[in-house]
This record gives structure tokens, C-alpha cells and sequence, in this order.
């Protein structure tokens, strides 16, 4: 009798005699086998194969996978076409080439097609979203509600360039002088004044803006989340909803910005105290290298909260708990939250000095010294000047408003779809029937 392992069919056990594998009664020609009543159970039948379902085929009909068929035994009908319910060709064990999975892969749902796409009732689909179809989405938000976002862009650049331009030729152009910056022979007295007045100026104008960038981004919040539902929302219905958490947007981003230029001046300050103590190239160095490495942690803190604004707007949070929130939707994803906010700042800023760039100079073409005092930064910025440019500063930033606060929304949105299933609320509000029973596709997104 050989040891080697066979095939044995489910709910029998090979007879005496028999060896595995056979499919058939093992045959001894040489020893007799007594005959046993028809109705009395052999040997085998104290195996505990033999508890399972009488109505099991007898042995001798099973035969090894890929074997002949044996003695007396009729060969196996052919496998059944592809279709619902059925085997594949090469068996559930080894067969699985010949499945085509989504996309011609293989695995499972060739037959099928696989799941079926996630909702799409507004510009992105309802599930963890890819670094692409966020900027889609801030775009198609654009192009889809055209009228009311380029409305509200252009009104809130409008007020805020003309706000700029007012201050710069009233105030700013008399009180404040940067040519000492030019000049080699200025003494240090005149460079700290004239880098002073640079700083003033550029403070204000920026101060300035961002007040814009906050009122743009409150309203632009609303729009986005109404277009992710795939609801139109009108200028005033913007404004309707934005209105009662304007005051506290506007706290939350000063507060933002105090915490990062407050962790900039702690970095500074070592090297303004060698500086006061006589050390002046040794202090300037310091105040260079602390600045520098407080600025990464600044910038750490910024891409951390930089979902607040949405959570602030969305949730009618307050400002400590939006930016405990952001904190929690960004904890494990911020490389990847800096990553695409990078990528939507400079591909904004690309687009809007397409057009603010030849507007530059060609308000420096029409006043003052022309272009070579524009680019030496000696020019005289008149009136002209200031007007021209800052056309071009307003159609830059109905490209930039729309960008930049569309995919922090989006972001936002994202996150939590990915760590809250916010997309089956969205479903709901949005009026998608059947949706989160386990139809839609959740393959998230990079």
C-alpha cells in the first residue's frame, strides 16, 4: 500500500483496501472479498465523513481535479459560458486570470463591471477625493456659478484695490521714502528709515488685502458648499449666510496672523539682543538664522489651521473650536493638506501674473521714468500709475479669490469625508436616494 496523499471526495472515506486517489473499489485479485448485506454499513461507516448528507454522490463518481475520468464514469459536461452565477474557466482556485476586474485588472467583478460610480450631484463626486478633482472642483465652481462668484470677486477687489490705491497716493507715496535702499553710500541710519517706510507700506497695503481675501473667502465658502450639492446660490443668499460669522472670520485670521508673526519675532529675538549689545554683524546673522528656523514652525501651525476658516463658516463653530477642529481634520495629512494648498497658490498666482505682470508695465510705459525706473524701483508711482496697475491687481485676484478659497473648501470637505463620512450626509442633503447602502464606489483618492 503506497503512503503518498491522494484526492479524497468530501463526505466519504477511502474503503479498506482502496488506495486515496482511486475512484473506484480498490480491486484485489488475489484475496476474495466476503459478500455483505446490501442493507449493513461497512467499515467506513464508523468514519465521521460518513455523518455527512446521505443523498452525497458515491465515490466512485468523484475523480481528482484536471484527472481522467474513471472506469464505467461518463466525462464531466463542459464548464458553463461567463455570465451571473457562474464558475470562471479555470476554477475558483486557479482561474482567477481570467477575471477582469475594473479597468481589465484582475480580480473580482469582471463580469460585472464593478461598483458603480460614487454620486455626483454638484462638481465633485461624493467620496475621498484626488489631488486633482479638488482643483476640478474649485474651478468648476467657478465656470458652473460664474455670476455670482465673479460678482462677488469683483466687487470685494474692486473696494479693496481702490481702498489701496487711495491710501498709497494720499499717504503712503508722500510719508514714506525707499531710496535710501539704492544708494551704496547710505548710512545705516538712513537704511533703517527708508527699510522702515518699505515695511510700513507694505504692511498697510497687505493689511489691506487681507481683509479683502476674509471677505471674499466668507462668501466664496457658501457658494462652494451650495455648488458641491449641486444648488445654485445667488450674491445675497452669499451674503445671508456669511453675514452673522464675518466678525468672527475676521478674528480668527488676525489671530492667525498674530500667532505667526509672533513665533517669528520669538526666533528674532537673540539676535536683536546681541544686536543692542554691540554686536551688530553677529546680531544680524542671529536674527537671520532664528527668524528662519521659527518661520517652519510658523508655517507648521499655519497648514494646521488652515482649514479653520472653512470649519468656522460650515459649522457656526466659534474660533477656538473651528481651529481645534482643523487641527483634528489636518492631524496625519499634512504633507498632504500643504501640498495641494501649494499647488493651488502658485498655479493661481501663474495665472493672475499673466495678467497683472503686463499691466505693470505698462502703467510704468505711460508715467513716471518708464520701464527702466519701474524695474530699477526708482520710478515715480503717480496716479497713473496706481490706476492702471491696479486694474490688473483687480482682475488677478477674481482669478486668485475663487482658486484658493475653493480648494481650502474643498479640503475641508475632503477630510471629512475621509475620516467622518460626511459624504452620506452630503448624499442626504443633496436628495440622492439609495445612497451609503453599500452601491457606491469609496476608492479613495491620492
Amino acid at each position: 500500500m503506497k503512503d503518498t496523499p491522494g484526492w479524497a471526495s468530501p463526505g466519504s472515506a477511502p474503503s479498506d483496501g482502496q488506495e486515496p486517489g482511486t475512484s473506484g473499489p480498490a480491486e484485489q485479485p488475489d484475496q476474495p472479498t466476503p459478500a455483505q448485506p446490501a442493507d449493513q454499513p461497512g467499515p467506513q461507516s464508523q468514519d465521521p465523513g460518513s455523518k455527512w448528507s446521505k443523498e452525497q454522490p458515491p465515490p466512485a463518481q468523484w475523480s481528482a481535479p484536471g484527472g481522467s475520468p474513471g472506469p464505467g464514469q461518463a466525462p464531466p459536461p463542459p464548464p458553463p459560458g461567463p455570465g451571473w452565477g457562474s464558475r470562471p474557466p479555470g476554477g475558483y482556485g486557479g482561474g482567477h486570470g481570467n477575471w477582469q476586474g475594473p479597468g481589465g485588472h484582475g480580480g473580482w467583478g469582471g463580469q460585472w463591471g464593478g461598483p458603480p460610480p460614487a454620486a455626483k450631484p454638484g462638481v465633485i463626486p461624493l467620496r475621498p477625493l484626488g489631488v486633482g478633482e479638488i482643483l476640478d472642483g474649485a474651478v468648476s465652481t467657478m465656470r458652473t456659478y460664474w455670476r455670482t462668484v465673479l460678482g462677488i470677486s469683483l466687487t470685494v477687489a474692486v473696494v479693496t484695490e481702490i481702498v489701496v490705491i487711495l491710501l498709497q497716493g494720499l499717504v503712503l507715496n508722500d510719508r514714506t521714502s525707499t531710496e535710501a535702499l539704492n544708494d551704496p553710500s547710505a548710512t545705516l541710519g538712513e537704511l533703517t528709515r527708508a527699510l522702515g517706510d518699505a515695511l510700513l507700506s507694505s504692511g498697510v497695503v497687505f493689511l489691506i488685502s487681507l481683509i479683502g481675501t476674509v471677505a471674499a473667502t466668507a462668501l466664496l465658502t457658501t457658494v462652494t458648499s451650495r455648488a458641491v450639492l449641486g444648488k445654485p446660490v445667488t450674491t445675497a443668499e452669499a451674503w445671508g449666510d456669511a453675514r452673522p460669522r464675518v466678525v468672527k472670520l475676521f478674528g480668527l485670521i488676525f489671530l492667525l496672523l498674530l500667532i505667526a508673526v509672533g513665533v517669528a519675532f520669538v526666533g528674532a529675538v537673540p539676535g536683536i539682543l546681541v544686536a543692542l549689545a554691540g554686536g551688530g554683524a553677529a546680531g544680524a546673522g542671529l536674527i537671520v538664522l532664528g527668524s528662519l528656523c521659527t518661520s517652519v514652525v510658523a508655517l507648521w501651525l499655519m497648514i494646521r489651521f488652515s482649514l479653520a476658516s472653512a470649519a468656522l463658516m460650515l459649522e457656526k463653530q466659534g474660533i477656538m473650536k473651528a481651529m481645534s477642529r482643523s487641527a483634528k481634520l489636518v492631524r496625519g495629512s499634512w504633507w498632504r493638506v500643504f501640498g495641494i494648498q501649494l499647488l493651488a497658490t502658485i498655479i493661481a498666482n501663474i495665472v493672475a501674473a499673466i495678467v497683472v505682470i503686463p499691466f505693470g508695465f505698462l502703467a510704468a510705459a505711460l508715467s513716471g521714468d518708464g520701464v527702466s525706473g519701474f524695474l530699477e524701483g526708482t520710478g515715480d508711482f503717480g496716479w497713473t500709475f496706481l490706476i492702471i496697475s491696479g486694474i490688473g491687481s483687480v482682475i488677478g485676484s477674481m482669478i486668485t479669490f475663487p482658486i484658493t478659497a475653493g480648494v481650502t473648501v474643498l479640503l475641508y470637505i475632503d477630510q471629512r469625508i475621509r475620516r467622518e463620512a460626511l459624504d452620506l450626509e452630503l448624499a442626504r442633503a443633496a436628495g440622492v436616494q439609495g445612497y451609503g447602502s453599500g452601491t457606491a464606489d469609496s476608492t479613495p483618492g491620492s
